[in-house]
């Protein structure tokens, strides 16, 4: 998708690999998911407010994510906070 961006951080956890990815578009952060590389899903993640200045609380899992779409071209992408509304980027 144009514009989007995501960013690993990786560190030893003991015996384990703890592991957040960050997601922005734009320039502007939308999502963090963090949890172990031996895991299949995210443990927790957290989406930004609506308004940019924070975020809301993190969640267990991975969040909902759907496509925006212009016809056939993926113009964006919407996460679901825990809130239950839709955070786009």
């Amino acid at each position: 998708m144009p514009g989007l961006r995501a960013d690993y951080f990786r560190r030893a956890a003991g015996y384990r690999i703890a592991t957040v990815g960050r997601y922005s578009i734009g320039g502007r952060d939308l999502l963090m998911a963090w949890g172990y590389v031996d895991e299949e899903h995210c443990r927790h993640n957290a989406v930004r407010n609506d308004d940019g200045t924070g975020w809301h609380p993190a969640a267990d899992g991975c969040p909902e994510v759907e496509l925006i779409r212009d016809g056939q071209a993926v113009v964006g992408l919407a996460v679901r906070a825990p809130t239950g509304h839709w955070v786009r980027g």
